[in-house]
């Protein structure tokens, strides 16, 4: 999945359209493209800083964001007065997602995300770091952009703990719960030597072309402003934290017991969802799920011969050798050759390939901990290759048996396949390129889990058992996510709950649990767009009988990019009508 944390890029000059003609459509999409108005995610604000050369890091300050919020007031409105109906199929696409993406942009500065710029993963101390590395050191001009940035390191982190500490007094603070050793994250970026930062790995190579006294000058002002910038700041977060924030963090645990809780939740379920459901609602189809996958789950275990329950089995996988290997690098070893496996079988499933090439590396070990088992990071369009990242951290708790599903989730036919497709559109905007929903892009992950089933990837019931337990952990998701964040849950219950129904390590159940706390409804996008990519399948399949072709189908569902499930919808029966037509 890709990562969405609360961040805003604010750049001057925003300045707005004067009519409300059809034709205008066009200049506010070229407007609300040219000044990227607020990311909503650290690598999507990484990209526009990296695309548009932006020297320094986003101004946090009051002033900057309550401008930024008229600003997308404003140019909200301009979409909003356009007559849609009279667009273009593109053009309606295009609006739906602007509006879409500003819309949210409002709402999270309504509902106080800047009060929370952390969450139990990570937060903005880490986020930096990669928006800095954004743009690769290759020669003296980025070396000289990178150390702009880099002095603005400091200014930055003590911007976002101005706000944590209004956030301490407004009531809008992550739960003391999912907090639990949060600050060894902080301490891993503070270095006695400068040398050893992670900010200073862009300097250990000296780049072909660059003068070798330029170079040292260049290292020697990166360790000078690391020395004197960045780990002071640093240090300054990790006191603050330990010392104020921890302590001053709220007890419980539920979204709306924030201000305007209940608004909030709903907010955020839609958003991630794309669709207008209570969470109650939703509850009630994690539920269903949850019972379906169950009974598929007790099949394969009948097929394994294993004499014994549920919860037995279960333990046999989580403690047996047999699952688990002992260095990082075997881990790393069976993940690139799982990737190489799926790459064969992409012709049975898709007519359009990405020609972005894609690489398996590890979670980075400063959020590592408490990081999720894998993630898909990288591959903006750029030219730049796509990452399938696995976590190598704690590896008595990453079993071989859920890796084939995790593979084919992050990387193909998952995530690299569909982000690197949608960069490769050259007929979309560039918005559109780069725009990423979550019901869209984990649903579609998940789906890429089952395709494994039509090739054959799962050519043992022990990894079978590891789809399923992938798929019964999203639909869990339904289930505990709404049952914490509405229904008095508690984290006890939500990790029972997990734990009871998947063969996910204890440590997995607790890190999503603590995910699902700290960053509600996002977790039910996957489920709930997996539903809905199987449903339009099912429906195209029905109505076009024999001249249904799989490659088609799946060429038409990512063409367009990411989308909100409605407009996923309108798109497939096009689909179905265009082949009906043929």
């Amino acid at each position: 999945m890709k990562r969405n944390l609360v961040a805003m890029l604010v750049i001057a000059g925003l300045t707005a359209c004067t009519t409300n003609t059809v034709s205008t459509d066009h200049n506010l999409v070229e407007t609300e493209t040219s000044f990227a108005v607020t990311a909503n995610q650290v690598w999507a604000e990484a990209e526009k800083i990296q695309q548009q050369g932006v020297d320094e890091l986003p101004d946090m300050s009051e002033a900057a964001l309550a401008k930024a919020q008229q600003q997308r007031l404003a140019l909200l409105q301009q979409l909003q007065n356009i007559e849609v109906t009279k667009l273009s199929d593109q053009d309606q696409i295009n609006h739906t997602i602007l509006v879409y993406r500003l819309q949210n942009d409002v709402d999270e500065y309504r509902f106080g995300a800047h009060y929370m710029p952390l969450n139990a993963e990570s937060g903005f101390h880490s986020d930096v770091l990669f928006m800095l590395n954004g743009q690769s050191v290759t020669n003296e001009a980025t070396a000289r952009s990178y150390l702009k940035k880099l002095a603005g390191v400091g200014h930055y982190i003590d911007q976002q703990m101005h706000w944590m500490q209004l956030g301490l007094a407004k009531g809008y603070t992550q739960p003391k719960a999912v907090l639990a050793g949060y600050q060894d994250g902080i301490r891993s970026f503070i270095s006695a030597n400068a040398a050893d930062s992670a900010f200073y790995r862009p300097f250990l190579t000296q780049p072909t072309g660059v003068d070798a006294k330029v170079w040292q000058q260049l290292q020697q002002e990166a360790a000078k402003l690391i020395g004197a910038q960045v780990t002071p700041a640093y240090q300054r977060y990790y006191d603050f934290f330990v010392n104020q924030y921890l302590p001053g963090a709220r007890d419980s645990i539920a979204a709306t017991d924030l201000p305007d809780g209940a608004a909030y939740y709903q907010n955020r379920l839609e958003y991630y969802t794309t669709l207008k459901l209570s969470p109650q609602q939703v509850h009630e189809i994690g539920l269903q799920e949850v019972a379906r996958i169950r009974q598929e789950m007790q099949q394969v275990i009948d097929q394994t011969g294993f004499k014994g329950d549920f919860a037995q089995f279960v333990q046999f996988l989580r403690t047996d050798k047999q699952f688990y290997v002992n260095t990082p690098e075997q881990l790393l070893k069976e993940a690139a050759y799982l990737s190489k496996k799926i790459d064969a079988q992409l012709p049975k499933l898709f007519k359009t390939l990405p020609r972005t090439p894609y690489g398996v590396e590890p979670v980075p070990a400063q959020i590592a901990p408490k990081y999720t088992t894998g993630r898909y990071a990288g591959g903006n369009g750029n030219g730049e290759p796509g990452f399938y990242w696995v976590n190598t951290y704690a590896l008595d708790r990453r079993p071989l048996y859920e890796l084939e599903a995790l593979t084919l989730h992050e990387a193909v036919p998952g995530h690299h396949l569909q982000i690197s497709i949608a960069n490769e559109q050259t007929a979309l905007p560039a918005y559109r390129r780069s725009f990423y929903t979550s019901a869209f892009g984990e649903g579609w992950g998940l789906y890429s889990e089952y395709l494994g089933l039509e090739v054959g990837f799962y050519q043992d019931p022990y990894s079978n058992f590891g789809r399923l337990t992938y798929e019964m952990w999203r639909a869990c998701r339904l289930v505990v996510d709404t049952g914490m964040h509405t229904m008095g849950w508690s984290r006890q219950q939500a990790i029972d709950y997990l734990a009871g129904n998947t063969a996910l390590s204890m440590h997995n159940v607790t890190t999503e649990v603590d995910r699902y706390i700290s960053w509600p409804a996002q977790a039910l996008s996957y489920k709930l767009g997996e539903i809905t990519i199987k449903r339009l399948r099912k429906q195209a399949e029905q109505q076009l009988g024999d001249k249904f072709d799989v490659r088609t189908f799946h060429d038409a569902v990512l063409e367009n990019g990411s989308l909100p499930l409605s407009a996923l919808e309108q798109q497939v029966n096009l689909f179905i009508k265009k082949q009906q037509a043929k």
